[in-house]
């Protein structure tokens, strides 16, 4: 009896060690959901559950994952970026605009890359360095990134990047290895190398500190701004990325690309826990985010819903899920007053 009461207690004890972790009951919430979801809209209609739709709907959440992340490590500092689907339309058009000129698909990527970075920086500077409130000073840099993608070919969309950038469209988006789309390898990649990131080494831990507190951390001798432009890095680098993915799915340039794309990364942070505060979230929960987003929009296209119906359901779970946040928090930091 002893024996089974110690597995009992060490089990307990490991599910008390889970739901300790920061953000995790918010995992387990949003997941109950995506199931119940799963569930109905596969009831509804037998081909939601068909392997060709689950290997779409796994391709078309990769971007909006990738989205999630580049939005989550800027919410999880207290800041938002709203230059993130500019930044894919920049990228997109950029790297389109060179391929049709005649550089390499590589020497493209290469130069889209350092172009997307530098609006990072630039958008990490103006937040942290000139304290410029991350609302306005990312809004002026999502129509300068808009602007810049609307230049690059004289204000018109690309022609075709030609057969040249096969692999280029291969590796992005058309590829497969062991079944799975190479668009999902990517995200897929991305997740585990950000996630270990934030998880596992200084800067993530700063990037919580600064998001918890930001006196506190700046006393402990935190370099705010290092570790805010970091976060704005990382989600201009994922943006570019979306917006090569955006490339080699049409092979063309369109100025139009990443359209709405902030929102759709905020919907993917906040549904799946991120906090709309700061310091609170998992990018575990970023990925049950993208889902729920995902399997929304694809369900509710198979069930012959019109795009407003799509847009409004997306629109009441993103309000509901910050809402609840505040509450939980505001309830955290009342019980924590009254304690004191």
């Amino acid at each position: 009896m002893t024996g089974g009461n110690d597995v009992n207690g060490e089990n307990r004890g490991v599910g008390a060690r889970i739901l300790a972790i920061r953000g995790m009951p918010q995992v387990i919430t949003v997941t109950v959901g995506l199931a119940v979801i799963f569930v109905i809209f596969g009831m509804l209609n037998e081909n939601f559950v068909s392997a060709r739709n689950m290997r779409n709907l796994l391709r078309q959440m990769a971007p909006i994952l990738i989205i999630g992340i580049a939005q989550s490590f800027v919410l999880l500092t207290g800041n938002i970026d709203l230059s993130i689907g500019s930044v894919v339309g920049m990228s997109c058009m950029i790297s389109a605009t060179l391929m049709t000129k005649g550089v390499s698909p590589s020497g493209a990527v290469v130069i889209t890359l350092i172009a997307c970075l530098l609006i990072g920086a630039l958008n990490g500077t103006l937040v942290a360095k000139c304290e410029l409130p991350p609302f306005i000073g990312t809004l002026g840099t999502m129509t300068i990134a808009r602007g810049i993608a609307q230049l690059v070919n004289n204000n018109h969309n690309t022609d075709s990047i030609g057969e040249g950038a096969r692999v280029f469209r291969n590796l992005f988006y058309y590829g497969e290895f062991g079944g799975v789309y190479s668009t999902v390898w990517i995200a897929v990649i991305l997740w585990s190398i950000f996630n270990f990131i934030l998880s596992a080494t200084g800067t993530g831990r700063h990037i919580y500190a600064v998001g918890s507190n930001i006196e506190a951390a700046r006393m402990s001798g935190v370099n705010i701004s290092r570790t805010v432009t970091a976060a704005y890095l990382v989600s201009a680098f994922c943006s570019c990325v979306v917006g090569l993915i955006a490339c080699a799915t049409g092979g063309v340039g369109t100025m139009d690309a990443g359209n709405m794309y902030e929102l759709y990364a905020v919907a993917a942070s906040v549904i799946g826990g991120v906090s709309t505060l700061g310091g609170q979230g998992l990018l575990l929960g970023t990925v049950i985010g993208a889902s729920i987003w995902s399997v929304l929009q694809n369900g509710l296209i198979l069930a012959g819903a019109p795009v407003a119906i799509r847009n409004i359901a997306v629109g009441v779970i993103v309000v509901i899920s910050v809402l609840l946040d505040i509450i939980v928090r505001k309830g955290k930091w009342a019980g924590k007053k009254k304690t004191a």
